[in-house]
């Protein structure tokens, strides 16, 4: 099998930390080695107190170093809804067909970025940023498109990352 690595990126503050060790979890156990990007200087925490080390900070982002991209959500990815930054780095890995995911706010990111078209979810209390940006928000748990992979919130990142995982596989054969 070929080795895959994903880039899962933090908030520095305030990350979801259900939706963050579910995919986590998910992709350690599938084998797929998982980098951390944040803007954090330290570290990043948790809504609990979680504290993350990141590996990469968002300006040191390559999208040739990794088979997807994984933005996790939580009240601190409104942050970083207009980041110019994050808008590249997710048309960049859109761009090269590899796969993208958002769960709970940090669609609204990929939204804005313009690599979500027609529909997509998101945390509910986000509806009508994503509407918007033109976007039809879907009341589903999950929601792909073109490679864009987005959920609702924690209770969805369970089936969120074995779609992506799919994807990711399905990517690289």
């Amino acid at each position: 099998m070929i080795k895959q690595s994903v880039l899962l990126i933090l908030p520095a503050k305030d990350f979801n930390e259900q939706e963050y060790l579910i995919i986590l979890n998910a992709l350690e156990r599938a084998l797929v080695k998982v980098f951390i990007a944040s803007d954090a200087y330290a570290l990043c925490s948790g809504s609990n107190g979680l504290k993350v080390k990141n590996d990469i900070q968002f300006y040191n982002i390559h999208e040739s170093n990794f088979n997807g991209v994984i933005f996790i959500g939580g009240n601190g990815v409104r942050e970083y809804w207009n980041n110019k930054q994050l808008q590249a780095v997710a048309k960049k890995f859109h761009n090269s067909r590899k796969p993208v995911g958002a769960i709970c706010g940090a669609p609204i990111i990929l939204a804005k970025a313009g690599i979500v078209s027609e529909c997509a979810t998101c945390y509910p209390d986000d509806k009508k940023e994503l509407e918007r940006e033109g976007i039809e928000y879907k009341d589903n748990p999950v929601v792909i498109t073109n490679n864009v992979i987005t959920a609702k919130d924690p209770s969805s990142a369970s089936d969120f990352i074995k779609i992506f995982l799919y994807e990711l596989t399905k990517n690289s054969s």
